[in-house]
């Protein structure tokens, strides 16, 4: 099972936003939601692309990405933190059933080792990919190919759990088995034929897997 992080397990996409919306309010930035919702899912190269092809080539991303990190990881960091209904039960059930488990996110190496030790949830994953790790950011699925190579299993007997369209596509491109968790991006029609499954929460995983034969059972 490949689990990408912010807005899968933990409920950080709400968060990143939310401090980006006190930059833009200190600075007069416009339309900084429907901003951070295109970068959905993406490293940072493509984010950075999305910002200066929107607000302008001099744009100081760099600067006001700055302030909102020290947001992210000043007041608000605790409420990052939050890891999302069923997401400690369904790595659990994974453990005890000895399924290989890697998270694959396009979030930063430094600030994924930071968040899971924090959390105390880093000794689930056997690997991490993150999106300095990589040379390609979703939706291209040069992550979740990777993730797979380092678990040593063929990516069509992975199931990939995600909650933005870049995400899902770059899962369905890898040729995997793709399960969207909604959070900031509903299942919308755009969406829907890069799903093999849509859970509400990470607590339907368990069943799911279940039917497919793995017999997983929640602790």
């Amino acid at each position: 099972v490949l689990f990408d992080m912010d807005g899968v397990i933990f409920d950080t996409e709400k968060v990143v936003v939310a401090c980006w919306q006190e930059v833009a309010k200190k600075y007069g930035i416009p339309h900084i939601e429907d901003t951070c919702r295109k970068c959905l899912g993406l490293n940072q190269e493509a984010t950075v692309r999305i910002f200066l092809d929107t607000y302008g080539e001099d744009f100081p991303y760099a600067a006001y990405k700055q302030e909102m990190r020290e947001l992210f990881f000043g007041p608000y960091y605790e409420q990052s933190l939050t890891v999302k209904k069923g997401g400690r039960e369904l790595l659990a059930a994974l453990k005890n059933a000895h399924i290989p488990v890697a998270l694959a996110t396009s979030t930063a190496q430094a600030s994924v080792l930071k968040e899971l030790k924090d959390a105390g949830i880093r000794d689930y994953f056997d690997q991490v990919v993150c999106g300095d790790m990589v040379s390609h950011s979703k939706p291209h699925p040069e992550i979740f190919l990777t993730a797979a190579e380092k678990l040593q299993t063929p990516p069509k007997q992975c199931l990939i759990l995600e909650d933005s369209l870049n995400g899902i596509r770059a899962a369905k491109a890898a040729g995997a088995w793709s399960c969207m968790v909604p959070d900031l991006t509903p299942a919308v029609d755009e969406i829907r034929p890069f799903c093999d499954i849509i859970c509400e929460d990470l607590s339907q995983v368990i069943p799911y897997l279940d039917s497919c034969g793995s017999f997983l059972q929640s602790p």
